[in-house]
């Protein structure tokens, strides 16, 4: 089985770097900040070392970014309603 995980940045740009099926990804994070860039085109020396638990040990940095506050079903009607109420009704300049 390949790493899959957060493990220390192999190339040392960040604190952490996303390994998915054992190769570093473009996903990293620095102390509880996470971002986006993606691996140089070199292949990084020595092992890969697990990193320490992130801030969020709560497994709060592993909940989907589509996933806060959703409560309930899919609504249409609701739906329709935000997309209406978001239009600004008056007169155009």
């Amino acid at each position: 089985m390949h790493e899959e995980g957060w493990y220390q940045d192999p190339f040392k740009i960040h604190t952490d770097r996303w390994i998915s099926d054992g190769r570093p990804t473009a996903l990293v994070r620095d102390g509880d900040r996470e971002g986006h860039e993606p691996p140089p085109d070199v292949a990084f020396e020595g092992p890969l070392v697990e990193a320490t638990e992130s801030v969020a040990a709560d497994g709060e940095d592993l909940r989907r970014a589509d996933d806060g506050g959703n409560t309930g079903v899919y609504d249409p009607e609701k739906a329709r309603q935000v997309v209406i109420d978001s239009i600004p009704w008056g007169p155009v300049n």
